[in-house]
C-alpha cells in the first residue's frame, strides 16, 4: 500500500463521518427547529398524517442562514393497517397535540 493509498482511506473515513454528522445534525435541526420526528402528525390541506420518513437531504439554505422545512413522507392518520407512505412535500403544518391543549386550557381554568 504507497501513501495516496492511505490518506485517500483516511480522508474517506473523515468524510464519512463528517456525512453522518451533518445527518444528525439536521434531523436535530428538524426536531427543534420544526417539532418534526418520525413520529410526528402533520396538517397537509386539511388532512392528518402521521410522518414516517423526514427527507433532510431535501433541506435547502435559506438566505438567513436558516434551513427550508423537509420534505416528509406519512400516511393518513385514520388509515388501519399497513399502508404505503406518500409524498407529503413540504407545504405541512406540524399537528399540535392535543393533550398539550387539553392541560394548557385546564391550566387556564385553575389559575395556573
Amino acid at each position: 500500500m504507497n501513501y495516496s493509498d492511505s490518506v485517500q482511506k483516511v480522508l474517506l473515513r473523515k468524510i464519512t463521518k463528517a456525512e453522518q454528522d451533518l445527518l444528525q445534525l439536521k434531523l436535530d435541526y428538524c426536531r427543534f427547529v420544526y417539532g418534526l420526528t418520525h413520529r410526528s402528525r402533520v396538517q397537509v390541506g386539511g388532512k392528518s398524517y402521521l410522518v414516517r420518513s423526514v427527507d433532510v437531504e431535501a433541506m435547502s439554505r435559506q438566505n438567513d442562514g436558516s434551513f427550508s422545512k423537509p420534505v416528509v413522507a406519512g400516511v393518513a392518520a385514520d388509515t388501519t393497517g399497513p399502508a404505503q407512505p406518500i409524498d407529503l412535500g413540504t407545504q405541512w403544518e406540524l399537528e399540535q397535540p392535543t393533550v398539550a391543549k387539553e392541560t394548557k386550557a385546564s391550566a387556564s381554568r385553575h389559575g395556573l
